[in-house]
């Protein structure tokens, strides 16, 4: 009987496994950015300034009315569904004709004591979902301040 070695490596270090967690949204346990159906998810972005959080999507190709964005107690979904027909007539023959449907969930968690969720906006402009998520006031830093030696 030969004595196996363990590999460090076969096991997920304990801090990479808390990020992940804290991390990583809902939907989106993978690296690679595609869905359980194998569709790609669109890119996020999401900056943190002191008076809120900006999400970013990439989801070029798309109108304002392809999005759906709700807001489900604390957590924001962000989903779409889009279907191209193209019509044709009773001449037609189709050798091959592939079928357009895309569609994506994409959801975050968004604590009701940290974020304002009655002023969120959204907008869609050259290709990119912007929705702008506001603190609420005592959940912004506030700035340093000198305190007097007695």
């Amino acid at each position: 009987m030969t004595p196996t070695k363990w590999s460090a490596s076969i096991f997920p270090s304990f801090p990479r496994l808390f990020d992940d967690f804290f991390t990583r949204d809902l939907n989106d346990w993978s690296n690679n950015h595609f869905s359980n159906t194998n569709t790609t998810l669109p890119s996020v972005n999401i900056q943190e300034s002191n008076d809120g959080f900006l999400v970013e999507m990439a989801a070029p190709g798309m109108k304002k009315e392809d999005f759906k964005i709700e807001l489900d107690n604390e957590y924001l979904k962000i989903s779409s569904e889009k279907q191209t027909n193209h019509e044709t007539n009773d001449n037609q023959r189709f050798t091959r004709r592939e079928f357009s449907y895309q569609s994506f969930e994409r959801s975050f968690h968004l604590p009701k004591s940290v974020v304002d969720t009655s002023k969120i906006n959204a907008r869609y402009e050259n290709g990119m979902l912007q929705i702008l998520i506001p603190k609420r006031e005592e959940a912004k830093a506030l700035p340093p301040r000198q305190i007097q030696v007695a």
